[in-house]
């Protein structure tokens, strides 16, 4: 199976492979300009250095094969894209695949909103092209375009030739929008192209000159030379979901009935029919993974404790904590329910024969959600239940038996920094326990003020970690019913500080709990603060995984997530023309 799909960055060990490939496709195709292929890296990992932003699309196998590339520039301050380089495998010529990039292209660019495509084609006039194998490939393009509806421009100078080689015809793609090509829009565009493509060749005359030589107010076009139809019919070309999306229906057999005990499995299926109707989020399956990976994190007396008294309840009378043994801590009961205070931080966390399995499987969404970061993707939700932040070392409490969001983020830590970030309305007591030593992962709780929230006992703000994690752990307690103008800058100093750590990958601990109205929390955010959220942590523009801990609102479940997610998706299509708009050259177009 192809799938096209997008590369971000070069950083992991997926992507380094990926634009391998794509270099060897590049230096196969377009010989004449090989070394263009060694800026690739750079053109996408430093968008402000070039003053437009680069995307890269890769055709690719299910074995991570790619077939082929289609790498484009998009202008910010005009919203248009151009075409650079476009190629399949030299063997693959004629099968399809340059169709399905250029399918693929297309539909990025109208995702984005982009007003138009522009790109460059050799002329297929035999006055002009002397060489008929290099004629009739001429004709073969421009014939796929039209396809399209995009025809050459004309009337201008952009023809002009530089050299001996023939001048490109300039091709125009509107995206199926119906408004005409304004001159000024067409201005903008030919001094960008001539400016960023050819500065090296060309003088600042000549391009005033083609630039000017724009009359027609809308631009006109060559007639149709070789098609009748005008937009061509879709070729499928299965471009990758932005984000992913792992659940499972495990954790249905997690289900207690008794009064107060809000965690119920609704809450998977509100949030995912919400997420799946955005039309971002493609869906995988969780797999299995070693417990190897979980008592990296957790005691491992802790986990076989777990494991075992679970094995022996029923799955229909659930077990609480009610003994704790702060006195001769080293006396632990025998009898295995009673241990249970051992083990655990408060009296309404209750233990069954299914907690650990869908424990147990909230542990595999996790990881399974951190591994699609490792693919390339720039974000992977982790829709786990039971949650898990409150989950330390060797306790458990607070609905979480396991910390699936610091199994995940120790995960990670084997390819770079780490940052997490909790904005559930509790303290992440579990995550600061077992990072508190470490300064490798920043750990940073925004979350009611212990002194009249849970879990009471920590969360304050001078736990700031301990020896080498020294400055490392940061809470930004606040006070109840804090609204949206205290949160938001609570999150831009987190923010912040994230960005001053540098990690490689973010993991975000999210609680809907922080809405109005749910019956844990007191903060009075609306679904029109997890939007603003969402821009605010995109904006940290890293790999990130979204491990869901609480929320318990069945109504702010549903528009609290779709609202985060669209607007974390549009950060990431805004944030290099943001950035690039503070200091492009293309400003004064």
């Amino acid at each position: 199976m192809i799938k096209i799909s997008r590369i971000y960055r070069t950083v992991l060990p997926v992507e380094k492979n990926r634009i391998s490939q794509v270099q060897e496709i590049f230096r196969q195709n377009f010989s004449a300009v090989a070394d263009y292929a060694d800026k690739i890296p750079e053109l996408l990992n430093d968008s402000i250095k070039f003053g437009y932003t680069t995307i890269l699309l890769v055709s690719e196998s299910s074995a991570g094969e790619v077939k082929g590339f289609s790498l484009f520039m998009i202008f910010p301050n005009v919203r248009v894209a151009f075409l650079d380089f476009m190629a399949v495998r030299p063997e693959l010529q004629g099968s399809g695949t340059g169709g399905v990039l250029y399918e693929a292209t297309r539909d990025y660019l109208k995702m984005t909103n982009c007003q138009g495509l522009f790109y460059e084609v050799l002329p297929d006039d035999p006055a002009v092209v002397k060489d008929k194998d290099m004629l009739k490939e001429n004709q073969r393009r421009l014939r796929f375009y039209e396809n399209y509806g995009a025809y050459p421009i004309i009337n201008t100078e952009y023809e002009t030739p530089i050299g001996e080689w023939p001048a490109p015809y300039l091709v125009y793609d509107s995206l199926d929008r119906k408004e005409p090509l304004k001159r000024s829009l067409c201005r903008a565009v030919f001094r960008a192209i001539l400016k960023y493509k050819y500065s090296d060749i060309v003088t600042p005359d000549y391009i005033e000159q083609v630039v000017e030589s724009v009359i027609d107010n809308p631009v006109k076009f060559r007639e149709p030379k070789y098609t009748k139809n005008t937009i061509a019919p879709p070729v499928n070309p299965r471009l990758s979901k932005v984000f992913t999306i792992v659940y499972s229906d495990k954790h249905a057999i997690h289900h207690v009935h008794d009064r107060g005990y809000f965690e119920k499995p609704v809450r998977v299926s509100t949030i995912s029919k919400s997420l799946l109707a955005t039309g971002l989020f493609e869906t995988i399956t969780p797999k299995p993974y070693p417990m190897t990976h979980t008592t990296a994190v957790h005691d491992k007396d802790f986990v076989n404790y777990l494991k075992a008294v679970c094995e022996k309840l029923s799955s229909k009378t659930p077990t609480y904590p009610y003994v704790f043994p702060i006195r001769r801590p080293d006396r632990k009961p025998k009898d295995m329910a009673v241990r249970a205070g051992y083990y655990c931080i408060d009296t309404f966390t209750p233990l069954d024969k299914n907690a650990y399995i869908a424990a147990r499987e909230a542990i595999n969404i996790a990881l399974t959600a951190a591994d699609t970061l490792l693919h390339g993707y720039p974000l992977a939700y982790a829709l786990c239940r039971p949650p898990g932040h409150h989950a330390e070392r060797r306790t458990f409490g607070g609905f979480c038996y396991f910390n699936n969001a610091a199994i995940a983020a120790n995960y990670l830590s084997q390819y770079g920094k780490v940052a997490t970030l909790d904005i559930d309305f509790h303290h992440g007591n579990g995550t600061q326990d077992i990072f508190y030593q470490r300064n490798d992962v920043l750990t940073i709780s925004l979350h009611g003020h212990p002194n009249i929230a849970y879990p009471y006992f920590s969360g304050f703000a001078d736990e700031t970690g301990e020896g080498p994690g020294l400055g490392f752990n940061v809470n930004l307690p606040l006070n109840e019913n804090a609204g949206e103008e205290v949160y938001l800058k609570a999150i831009n100093k987190a923010v912040n500080k994230i960005k001053q750590f540098d990690p490689v990958f973010l993991v975000v601990s999210t609680g809907f709990d922080i809405m109005k109205g749910d019956p844990t929390g007191s903060f009075a955010l609306t679904t029109e603060s997890m939007r603003k959220i969402g821009i605010l942590v995109s904006g940290i523009n890293k790999p990130t995984l979204v491990v869901q801990e609480g929320g318990y609102n069945i109504r702010n479940l549903k528009t609290g997530s779709a609202a985060f997610f669209n607007a974390f998706a549009k950060g990431l299509l805004d944030i290099n023309s943001k950035l690039i708009k503070g200091r492009s050259q293309v400003a004064n177009l």
